[in-house]
């Protein structure tokens, strides 16, 4: 039985390489081995990276501030004295 098994699969596995090497995965990935080395991105790459580098850090520093000024709100909230009389006083009567 170990023997069927190994024969099919000495039939087999030649026939899935060959299939998914040449495919367009296979295709991408043999032309990626063959260069061998990494591009190098270019300037206007690198500017862009800058960029929204430089961006992320001032929307965290915006967050923070958010932050900031919610917690503000909250403890004036939290410290407001809580009253029983209506927000807005009665006017006098009229005579």
């Amino acid at each position: 039985m170990t023997w069927l098994v190994l024969i099919v699969l000495l039939f087999v596995i030649p026939e899935i390489l060959s299939t998914v090497l040449d495919s367009r995965l296979g295709r991408a990935a043999a032309a990626r081995l063959e260069s061998g080395v990494e591009r190098a991105p270019d300037q206007a790459t690198a500017d862009r990276i800058r960029y929204l580098e430089a961006e992320v850090d001032r929307l965290s520093d915006e967050v923070s501030r958010l932050a900031e000024e919610s917690d503000f709100l909250q403890d004036l909230l939290a410290e407001r004295p809580q009253r029983d009389t209506p927000r807005i006083p009665p006017g006098e009567p009229k005579a």
